[in-house]
Parts: C-alpha cells; sequence; structure tokens
C-alpha cells in the first residue's frame, strides 16, 4: 500500500509511504509570485499533486483536517483540501483526514505536543532533522496512517477476531 500525506498550506509537507517504509519526504512552497493571484496559487498546487499521484500512484491520501480559524490562512487551506479532493477523486484513490490533536497525541502521547516534540518525533523516522514543522507533519501523518489503515487485511482481521487468519 502506498500512502501519500499532505501538511496543506502555503509551504506544503509532504510524504510518501510504501508499504510501511518511508520513501520520500519535503515541502513544495505555493507562495504566489509577484502579481499572481491565489487562484494561481491553487492551480499549481492541483498541477503538482497531479503530477506526485501520475507518478507515485498512491492507495490512499491523507491530509491534515482544516481548521476554521479564519482570515487568508483558512481560504488557502481550504481549497488546498478542495483540491486534494478533486485529485483523489479524479484518480479514483480514496482519502481521508486527522485531527491535529490526533496526530499529536498517537505521534507524541499528548495532544497539545508543541512543534518541536512533533519535529524530533518526525526525525526518528527520517533518520534526520526534518526541513521544517511542515515536512514533519506530513511525515508523522503518513506513519500514522499506515499505523491506522495499512496493515494487510488478514492481520487487521485476526487481531480484531481473535488471532486467527481466515
Amino acid at each position: 500500500m502506498i500512502i501519500l500525506a499532505l501538511d496543506t498550506a502555503t509551504r506544503t509537507g509532504w510524504a510518501i509511504i510504501d508499504n510501511g517504509r518511508l520513501i520520500e519526504s519535503g515541502v513544495q512552497d505555493f507562495k504566489p509570485k509577484r502579481g499572481e493571484s491565489n487562484g494561481m496559487r491553487f492551480l499549481n498546487f492541483r498541477y503538482w499533486l497531479d503530477l506526485i499521484v501520475k507518478t507515485v500512484h498512491p492507495n490512499l491520501i491523507i491530509y491534515e483536517q482544516a481548521h476554521h480559524r479564519g482570515g487568508p490562512a483558512t481560504e488557502v487551506l481550504v481549497n488546498l483540501t478542495g483540491r486534494v479532493q478533486e485529485v483523489a477523486a479524479e484518480h479514483g484513490i480514496d482519502y481521508t483526514t486527522v485531527h491535529t490533536g490526533t496526530l499529536k497525541k498517537w505521534a507524541c502521547g499528548a495532544g497539545n505536543a508543541d512543534k518541536g516534540a512533533m519535529m524530533d518525533r518526525a526525525g526518528t523516522y527520517l533518520g534526520r532533522k526534518p526541513i521544517d514543522d511542515n515536512e514533519a507533519d506530513a511525515v508523522l501523518m503518513a506513519m500514522y496512517a499506515w499505523s491506522e489503515y495499512g496493515e494487510p487485511e488478514a492481520i487487521r482481521d485476526a487481531a480484531r477476531f481473535g488471532g486467527e487468519t481466515f
């Protein structure tokens, strides 16, 4: 199973997991160039995401659940997550979200973990310091998704039904 994790924002963190193994991760900047509208940011994001999906062929895309804080940041986040849903639907890919508190609790044991703790935890998977908190969040989302959805079905069913395989 291949999982694509996205921390959608102007600086989007991304990570790719293949059968529980971190393959690649990074950060992509979608800050509009001088004179460009937000519409160009969304077009560039969609083009980039479509290219990754066509290259990697993920089975699942996970992204951070949008929080409505108001203002321009919320507009950007909501529009980017809409593009994720568009691309997923276009390519027949399942997608899901994770709440930041859930991710922090899974990664660090506390739903209010700070950026430093999240970056340290992501570094254990990366084997290096993350580029920034966006990459860290994407790496942790990918590992979280694998822990929740990536187990082979027979193993998951065996655990659910007392250890017997079918």
